[in-house]
């Protein structure tokens, strides 16, 4: 906690203070450019990420940056969404993963959270990762099995998303646009769900359309 503290301090003598003008004008509202949902994991930082400043993302964090579809799990999450675009009026909302998620680890091995249960619990919104994982990547193993999982996870959720009726109703007037990513860890890099290809392409080098890494299903 002492370097917490401290940190805090050095923020309020130092950065604060050279950022007066931004505070007082974020003190006046919000305007962020988009819904930022994203794991809780410690090991990403949205905004050092997308390198935004305080207002430009609205942050939603939970463990494996789960949609719950519209019903199945009324609370903090939908919510979230609701105020961030019907009240705030957001036009982008990104789905962002990471390589080395435990959630997703948990998906490939529930018993990971059986003495969990609001984990547990939790999981349940990813059932159909699990089942899309059993028919289609029976062939893959460890590392590459990993990788499969945390895609399909970010590509449910994003189908989760359309499930909210103020959503869907967005998306057919095209006032709103979705986005799937994954972050790796261990290289930074960010890669990108593209729709007309059905698989993720490196966000950095999206005009050559590289495809990430053991991303593709059994035919």
């Amino acid at each position: 906690m002492k370097a917490l503290i401290e940190g805090v301090r050095k923020f309020q003598s130092e950065v604060f203070a050279a950022q007066k003008e931004l505070f007082s004008r974020l003190a006046q509202g919000q305007h962020p450019r988009a819904l930022f949902i994203t794991c809780s994991d410690s090991r990403i930082d949205p905004c050092l990420l997308t390198q935004t400043h305080p207002g430009d993302l609205f942050i939603l964090r939970n463990a494996g940056n789960i949609v719950p579809s519209y019903g199945a799990q009324i609370g903090g999450t939908t919510a979230t969404i609701e105020y961030a675009v019907g009240v705030l009026g957001v036009k982008n909302i990104i789905v962002c993963g990471h390589t080395d998620c435990g959630v997703a680890k948990g998906i490939l091995d529930p018993d990971q959270a059986k003495d969990l249960p609001s984990l547990k619990d939790w999981l349940r919104q990813a059932e159909a990762v699990r089942r899309i994982l059993q028919e289609n990547y029976a062939h893959l193993t460890g590392d590459d099995l990993l990788t499969a999982a945390i895609q399909e996870n970010v590509r449910v959720q994003l189908a989760h998303l359309r499930t909210h009726p103020l959503i869907a109703a967005k998306l057919r007037r095209g006032t709103v646009e979705l986005h799937g990513w994954v972050y790796s860890i261990p290289t930074g890099q960010v890669w990108a769900f593209d729709e007309n290809r059905d698989q993720f392409v490196s966000l950095s080098q999206t005009s050559r359309k590289e495809p990430a890494p053991s991303s593709k299903r059994r035919k």
